[in-house]
């Protein structure tokens, strides 16, 4: 579906230019703009999207939630909506009505393991969760001696102790101590922390393509604006380099991370052709994240490391989702090991394929 013809993408578009200005939101050191931005993606159904509607959700598809992500990632959204779509979706793989407000998933990390104990008690400790402290419940995946189990928690109920990733968005430690959930439910057949793991690298890996393409844009009106030497710098080569380079990182990451989110969204299981395009487009866009960073940065100069300037927003926050459902490392050496307990001449057809 093309971007202008998705209602989804509009709407959400349209509520981020009116209530997520990057400048206007940069000025405002008390955080007043996030409550009027939450209220208004809640009204629109946009953070339950994935929840289909008999769940208490608004029935939208993978396609256009993905393309939903993408359009945060442009504007470098900094609350909880990624990870509030990515729990209602986890809910409703069990049959779990989402509640009303913000959520984030457990764990966010694959290293990391919530246990069911026999009493039907959750425990485990979750690092580099994202927006923990502004959740309102949890949806965990939980391991235990029958199976993966899927639960919905009471924030209330569980220890959090607050941190901040580089882009100065919270990324908690939550611990779980015998937490009873609300409810709780048998993960379907085949599905594990893996499958949820690239559900999620797959949705930071649209927001990281998003912010670089606004990194471009930026970068590039920056350089048609700013005179030196009695001309703009966009005249210069090197300059011209450089926005060349940008501009094939922010393509790359798009095409990775679309293709990845096309895989998920007309596959029926997270089989190995998803594996591969999920995986891969974690690892390219975390590549680029740090390359593109770099990139608009050096175009920008001294400006683009001042907090004044909106840039940062987008570099840092690029830089902090690289790590978050798996880094780079952890998903090229699981790529390798696919590949080397599967063959390359066996993987090739699903690539060509693509």
């Amino acid at each position: 579906m093309a971007e202008s013809d998705n209602i989804v993408v509009e709407t959400a578009e349209k509520i981020f230019a009116d209530l997520a200005d990057p400048q206007t939101i940069n000025n405002d050191k008390k955080n007043a703009w996030q409550a009027p931005l939450w209220r208004a993606l809640s009204e629109a159904g946009l953070p339950l999207s994935w929840v289909p509607d008999d769940l208490g959700g608004s029935g939208a598809s993978l396609a256009d939630g993905f393309a939903l992500l993408n359009a945060a990632g442009r504007f470098a959204v900094a609350v909880p909506l990624a990870e509030t779509m990515l729990a209602g979706w986890l809910l409703a793989q069990a049959k779990i009505a989402s509640p009303e407000g913000e959520m984030t998933v457990l764990p966010a990390s694959p290293k990391d393991r919530i246990t069911l104990d026999a009493d039907g008690s959750l425990s485990g400790r979750a690092r580099g969760v994202p927006y923990a402290k502004a959740a309102k419940h949890f949806a965990v995946l939980a391991h235990g001696k029958e199976g993966v189990s899927i639960a919905l928690v009471d924030a209330g109920k569980v220890r959090i102790e607050s941190g901040l990733n580089v882009g100065y968005d919270h990324s908690d430690t939550v611990t779980l101590d015998k937490v009873q959930p609300v409810t709780r439910k048998s993960a379907p057949k085949a599905f594990d922390q893996t499958t949820m793991m690239l559900m999620g690298g797959v949705a930071r890996s649209l927001q990281i393509a998003g912010a670089l393409e606004s990194m471009l844009d930026i970068s590039v009106r920056y350089s048609n604006e700013r005179v030196a030497f009695e001309k703009k710098i966009s005249k210069f080569q090197a300059v011209q380099h450089n926005l060349a380079r940008l501009a094939g990182e922010s393509a790359a990451a798009l095409a990775a991370a679309t293709s990845a989110a096309d895989a998920i969204a007309n596959a029926t299981s997270f089989n190995d052709e998803v594996y591969l395009e999920a995986a891969s487009a974690k690892i390219r866009c975390a590549e680029a994240a740090e390359k593109g960073g770099a990139i608009a940065h050096q175009v920008h100069g001294a400006i683009g490391f001042t907090l004044e300037h909106i840039l940062h927003r987008y570099s840092l926050r690029a830089l902090a989702w690289r790590d978050d459902f798996g880094s780079e490392s952890h998903w090229a050496v699981e790529l390798g090991k696919l590949v080397a307990n599967r063959g390359a001449d066996e993987l090739w057809p699903l690539v060509a394929s693509r």
